[in-house]
Protein backbone atom coordinates (compact mmCIF):
# COMPACT_ATOMS: atom_id res chain seq x y z
CA UNK A 1 0.00 0.00 0.00
CA UNK A 2 2.84 2.40 0.94
CA UNK A 3 4.45 1.63 -2.00
CA UNK A 4 1.36 1.99 -4.06
CA UNK A 5 1.23 5.60 -2.51
CA UNK A 6 5.01 6.77 -3.16
CA UNK A 7 4.53 5.14 -6.89
CA UNK A 8 1.29 7.67 -7.36
CA UNK A 9 2.93 10.55 -5.64
CA UNK A 10 6.03 10.28 -8.25
CA UNK A 11 3.64 10.01 -11.40
CA UNK A 12 2.25 12.91 -10.21
CA UNK A 13 5.21 14.68 -9.66
CA UNK A 14 6.25 13.93 -13.28
CA UNK A 15 2.98 15.05 -14.63
CA UNK A 16 4.17 18.37 -13.42
CA UNK A 17 1.81 18.72 -9.97
CA UNK A 18 4.69 19.95 -7.94
CA UNK A 19 6.76 22.25 -9.73
CA UNK A 20 7.10 24.24 -6.61
CA UNK A 21 10.06 22.70 -5.76
CA UNK A 22 11.66 22.53 -9.09
CA UNK A 23 12.74 26.15 -8.42
CA UNK A 24 15.29 25.07 -6.03
CA UNK A 25 18.28 26.30 -6.39
CA UNK A 26 21.10 24.38 -4.79
CA UNK A 27 23.67 26.17 -6.93
CA UNK A 28 24.66 28.38 -3.51
CA UNK A 29 27.83 26.97 -2.21
CA UNK A 30 30.14 29.09 -3.12
CA UNK A 31 28.66 32.11 -0.82
CA UNK A 32 28.31 31.72 3.14
CA UNK A 33 26.03 28.94 4.54
CA UNK A 34 22.55 30.39 6.03
CA UNK A 35 23.26 30.38 9.71
CA UNK A 36 21.99 27.43 11.10
CA UNK A 37 22.31 27.91 14.88
CA UNK A 38 25.44 26.22 16.78
CA UNK A 39 25.09 23.38 14.20
CA UNK A 40 27.79 20.86 13.14
CA UNK A 41 26.94 17.57 11.09
CA UNK A 42 27.77 14.69 12.85
CA UNK A 43 26.97 11.22 11.02
CA UNK A 44 25.56 11.29 7.97
CA UNK A 45 23.75 8.47 7.31
CA UNK A 46 21.85 7.79 4.38
CA UNK A 47 19.75 4.65 3.66
CA UNK A 48 17.29 2.77 1.20
CA UNK A 49 15.66 -0.03 2.08
CA UNK A 50 12.02 0.90 1.19
CA UNK A 51 13.67 1.88 -2.54
CA UNK A 52 10.61 2.55 -5.12
CA UNK A 53 11.21 2.75 -8.84
CA UNK A 54 8.62 5.62 -10.52
CA UNK A 55 7.61 5.11 -14.16
CA UNK A 56 9.43 5.83 -17.03
CA UNK A 57 12.76 5.73 -15.01
CA UNK A 58 15.74 4.48 -15.26
CA UNK A 59 17.32 2.45 -12.86
CA UNK A 60 19.15 3.32 -9.76
CA UNK A 61 20.46 0.81 -6.84
CA UNK A 62 19.97 1.42 -3.59
CA UNK A 63 23.74 2.20 -2.97
CA UNK A 64 23.92 4.57 -6.22
CA UNK A 65 21.16 6.48 -3.88
CA UNK A 66 22.63 6.41 -1.10
CA UNK A 67 26.70 7.44 -1.81
CA UNK A 68 24.89 10.41 -4.05
CA UNK A 69 22.69 11.70 -1.34
CA UNK A 70 25.40 11.09 1.63
CA UNK A 71 27.84 13.05 -0.83
CA UNK A 72 25.74 16.11 -1.36
CA UNK A 73 24.94 16.49 2.52
CA UNK A 74 28.33 16.05 2.99
CA UNK A 75 29.10 19.02 0.68
CA UNK A 76 26.35 21.19 2.09
CA UNK A 77 26.72 21.21 5.68
CA UNK A 78 30.38 20.00 6.31
CA UNK A 79 30.42 23.99 6.20
CA UNK A 80 29.10 24.62 9.25
CA UNK A 81 31.51 24.85 11.99
CA UNK A 82 28.91 25.11 14.85
CA UNK A 83 29.54 24.26 18.61
CA UNK A 84 27.22 21.29 18.63
CA UNK A 85 26.86 17.99 16.90
CA UNK A 86 23.73 16.93 15.23
CA UNK A 87 23.20 13.92 13.21
CA UNK A 88 20.77 13.35 10.26
CA UNK A 89 19.41 9.98 9.42
CA UNK A 90 17.62 10.03 5.49
CA UNK A 91 15.79 7.52 3.95
CA UNK A 92 15.67 7.45 0.45
CA UNK A 93 11.94 6.20 -0.53
CA UNK A 94 11.37 6.59 -4.23
CA UNK A 95 12.36 8.09 -7.45
CA UNK A 96 12.59 8.61 -10.88
CA UNK A 97 15.13 9.40 -13.41
CA UNK A 98 13.31 10.86 -16.74
CA UNK A 99 13.83 8.22 -19.59
CA UNK A 100 14.31 9.97 -23.32
CA UNK A 101 10.91 10.83 -23.92
CA UNK A 102 9.07 12.68 -27.44
CA UNK A 103 10.13 16.36 -27.16
CA UNK A 104 6.62 18.32 -25.63
CA UNK A 105 4.98 15.44 -25.73
CA UNK A 106 6.40 13.40 -23.22
CA UNK A 107 8.51 15.02 -21.66
CA UNK A 108 9.49 13.07 -18.03
CA UNK A 109 11.18 15.45 -15.27
CA UNK A 110 13.10 13.27 -12.40
CA UNK A 111 11.86 13.13 -8.89
CA UNK A 112 13.13 12.34 -5.70
CA UNK A 113 11.63 11.64 -2.45
CA UNK A 114 13.31 11.25 1.02
CA UNK A 115 12.58 10.89 4.84
CA UNK A 116 14.95 13.21 7.57
CA UNK A 117 15.13 12.78 11.34
CA UNK A 118 17.32 15.16 13.10
CA UNK A 119 19.24 14.12 16.12
CA UNK A 120 20.81 15.76 19.08
CA UNK A 121 24.25 14.73 19.56
CA UNK A 122 23.78 15.51 22.99
CA UNK A 123 20.78 15.18 24.00
CA UNK A 124 20.92 11.74 22.64
CA UNK A 125 17.24 12.27 21.08
CA UNK A 126 15.78 12.84 18.05
CA UNK A 127 14.53 16.22 17.36
CA UNK A 128 11.81 15.31 15.20
CA UNK A 129 9.60 11.89 16.63
CA UNK A 130 8.22 11.53 12.81
CA UNK A 131 10.14 11.74 9.66
CA UNK A 132 9.86 14.86 7.57
CA UNK A 133 8.90 13.83 4.13
CA UNK A 134 10.45 16.03 1.46
CA UNK A 135 10.17 15.62 -2.18
CA UNK A 136 12.29 16.85 -4.75
CA UNK A 137 12.09 17.56 -8.16
CA UNK A 138 15.00 18.59 -10.68
CA UNK A 139 15.42 22.19 -11.29
CA UNK A 140 13.86 23.61 -14.66
CA UNK A 141 16.72 24.84 -16.75
CA UNK A 142 17.98 25.11 -21.16
CA UNK A 143 19.08 21.56 -19.91
CA UNK A 144 15.90 20.00 -18.34
CA UNK A 145 12.75 21.89 -19.92
CA UNK A 146 12.81 19.34 -22.29
CA UNK A 147 13.41 16.33 -20.44
CA UNK A 148 16.77 15.78 -18.33
CA UNK A 149 16.23 12.13 -20.02
CA UNK A 150 17.31 13.61 -23.40
CA UNK A 151 20.34 15.57 -22.23
CA UNK A 152 21.67 14.08 -18.95
CA UNK A 153 23.16 10.51 -17.83
CA UNK A 154 21.23 9.07 -15.20
CA UNK A 155 24.60 9.99 -12.70
CA UNK A 156 24.35 13.70 -13.50
CA UNK A 157 20.35 13.22 -12.58
CA UNK A 158 21.42 11.81 -9.50
CA UNK A 159 23.53 14.31 -8.37
CA UNK A 160 21.39 17.59 -9.52
CA UNK A 161 18.41 15.66 -7.45
CA UNK A 162 20.35 14.42 -4.17
CA UNK A 163 22.19 18.71 -4.50
CA UNK A 164 18.44 19.96 -4.35
CA UNK A 165 17.51 17.39 -1.66
CA UNK A 166 20.71 18.68 0.83
CA UNK A 167 19.59 22.17 -0.09
CA UNK A 168 15.74 21.46 0.48
CA UNK A 169 16.81 19.48 4.15
CA UNK A 170 18.78 22.68 4.87
CA UNK A 171 15.56 25.18 3.90
CA UNK A 172 13.55 22.67 6.27
CA UNK A 173 16.50 22.77 9.65
CA UNK A 174 16.51 26.53 9.28
CA UNK A 175 12.96 26.83 9.29
CA UNK A 176 12.64 24.25 12.83
CA UNK A 177 15.54 26.54 13.98
CA UNK A 178 13.29 29.33 13.87
CA UNK A 179 10.18 28.03 14.72
CA UNK A 180 11.29 25.75 17.71
CA UNK A 181 15.09 27.09 18.25
CA UNK A 182 16.16 23.50 17.71
CA UNK A 183 19.90 24.94 17.46
CA UNK A 184 19.84 28.00 19.58
CA UNK A 185 17.16 30.16 16.90
CA UNK A 186 17.46 33.58 16.08
CA UNK A 187 19.81 34.40 19.10
CA UNK A 188 22.29 31.67 17.85
CA UNK A 189 22.18 32.61 14.48
CA UNK A 190 22.67 36.30 15.25
CA UNK A 191 26.04 35.19 16.96
CA UNK A 192 26.83 33.24 13.25
CA UNK A 193 26.33 36.02 11.96
CA UNK A 194 28.91 38.18 13.69
CA UNK A 195 31.41 35.65 13.28
CA UNK A 196 31.08 35.41 9.58
CA UNK A 197 31.23 38.91 9.33
CA UNK A 198 34.25 39.79 11.64
CA UNK A 199 35.95 36.52 9.20
CA UNK A 200 35.39 38.51 6.24
CA UNK A 201 36.43 41.36 7.72
CA UNK A 202 40.16 39.98 8.33
CA UNK A 203 40.06 38.55 4.76
CA UNK A 204 39.53 41.73 3.22
CA UNK A 205 41.81 43.52 6.21
CA UNK A 206 44.51 40.71 4.80
CA UNK A 207 44.18 41.23 1.24
CA UNK A 208 44.29 44.85 1.87
CA UNK A 209 47.66 44.27 3.69
CA UNK A 210 48.69 42.01 0.84
CA UNK A 211 48.04 44.64 -2.05
CA UNK A 212 49.54 47.33 0.19
CA UNK A 213 52.98 45.25 0.58
CA UNK A 214 52.80 44.45 -3.37
CA UNK A 215 52.47 48.06 -3.70
CA UNK A 216 55.50 48.57 -1.70
CA UNK A 217 57.65 46.28 -3.21
CA UNK A 218 56.76 47.24 -6.60
CA UNK A 219 57.58 50.74 -5.40
CA UNK A 220 60.91 49.85 -3.96
CA UNK A 221 61.50 47.76 -6.91
CA UNK A 222 61.01 50.99 -9.22
CA UNK A 223 63.69 53.46 -6.73
CA UNK A 224 66.18 50.74 -7.15
CA UNK A 225 65.53 50.64 -11.21
CA UNK A 226 66.09 54.21 -11.34
CA UNK A 227 68.60 54.66 -8.93
CA UNK A 228 70.64 51.53 -10.84
CA UNK A 229 69.83 53.82 -14.14
CA UNK A 230 71.03 56.92 -12.21
CA UNK A 231 74.21 55.12 -11.18
CA UNK A 232 74.81 54.03 -14.90
CA UNK A 233 74.93 57.05 -16.10
CA UNK A 234 77.07 58.95 -14.05
CA UNK A 235 79.91 55.96 -14.43
CA UNK A 236 79.06 56.24 -18.17
CA UNK A 237 79.75 60.27 -18.18
CA UNK A 238 83.11 59.86 -16.12
CA UNK A 239 84.19 57.63 -18.52
CA UNK A 240 83.61 59.54 -21.71
CA UNK A 241 85.54 62.31 -19.84
CA UNK A 242 88.01 60.27 -18.34
CA UNK A 243 88.60 59.09 -22.61
CA UNK A 244 88.25 62.33 -23.62
CA UNK A 245 91.51 63.37 -20.84
CA UNK A 246 93.55 60.35 -22.24
CA UNK A 247 93.02 61.51 -25.82
CA UNK A 248 94.37 64.70 -25.46
CA UNK A 249 96.93 63.68 -23.33
CA UNK A 250 97.94 61.83 -26.92
CA UNK A 251 98.17 64.83 -28.80
CA UNK A 252 101.53 65.40 -29.79
CA UNK A 253 102.60 69.22 -31.12
CA UNK A 254 105.10 69.42 -33.85
CA UNK A 255 107.63 72.30 -32.99
CA UNK A 256 107.79 75.43 -35.37
CA UNK A 257 110.06 75.40 -37.63
CA UNK A 258 111.80 78.42 -38.87
CA UNK A 259 113.43 78.22 -42.23
CA UNK A 260 116.94 80.35 -42.59
CA UNK A 261 116.98 82.58 -45.66
CA UNK A 262 118.51 81.55 -48.74
CA UNK A 263 122.40 82.77 -49.22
Amino acid sequence: MFAHRKLTRLAALCCGLALVSACTNANDLDSAPVPLGDFALGHNVVVAPNLTKGPASRDATEEEWAASVKAAIDERFSRYQGARLYHLGISVEGYVLAVPGIPLVASPKSALIVNVTAWDDAAGKKLNEKPEQITIVETISGSTMISSGLTQSKEVQMENLSRNAAKLIQNWLVRENLDKEWFGGAEANKAVLRAQRAAQAQVDAEAEAAVAAEEATDAAADGATEATDASADVVATGAAAQAASVQSTLIVTEPDVVLAPES
